[in-house]
């Protein structure tokens, strides 16, 4: 796994980006969570070309953490929980292939890991359609995107269901 100064870094694609990035903000161990783009065939992506879901680009959550504290299966099986990973390209309201559930893995560790999660929840019933792909360049959101339910107090458009 990608790691610098003791840290690990995960990329997680789930629908709107914002509610993503403040439920993994939020765990303990969690260092950042940063939203961007990651996926696509442009270079630089801005959120006006990302959004008219041309670019191929998933908006997603770039999370560094401490693996000492936090673990990739743990934080993993928690984007299962905080996301649907039923609903093909789209999360709630949110649709077009930009809001698609994606992992971008950074290792042949963290595919096999989220390979086995998916493995389970299917196991379990549960009609899995995200996408496990090797992760690419990631892109920054524009500042405005960073910490916004922070920002404008607005609650995440993500809720919480119990999976594991």
């Amino acid at each position: 796994m990608k790691q610098v100064n003791n840290t690990e870094t995960a990329i997680f694609a789930g629908g709107c980006f914002w509610g993503v990035e403040d439920r993994m903000r939020n765990v303990p161990g969690v260092i950042s969570a940063e939203s961007g783009y990651i996926g696509g065939h442009l270079e630089n992506p801005t959120y006006e070309q990302v959004k008219s879901g041309t670019t191929g680009h998933a908006e997603a959550v770039r999370v560094t953490f401490d693996p000492r504290l936090v673990s990739y299966e743990w934080l993993t099986k928690y984007f299962f929980e905080i996301h649907d990973p039923t609903q093909i390209d789209r999360q709630g309201a949110d649709v077009g292939p930009q809001y698609r559930s994606e992992i971008f893995y950074l290792s042949a560790e963290q595919r096999q890991i989220a390979e086995r999660i998916i493995a389970y929840l299917v196991k379990r019933g549960c009609r899995v359609v995200t996408r496990l792909t090797p992760a690419s360049e990631f892109y920054m959101a524009e500042e405005y995107h960073q910490r916004h339910a922070e920002k404008t107090g607005e609650a995440p458009c993500h809720s919480y269901v119990k999976r594991f």
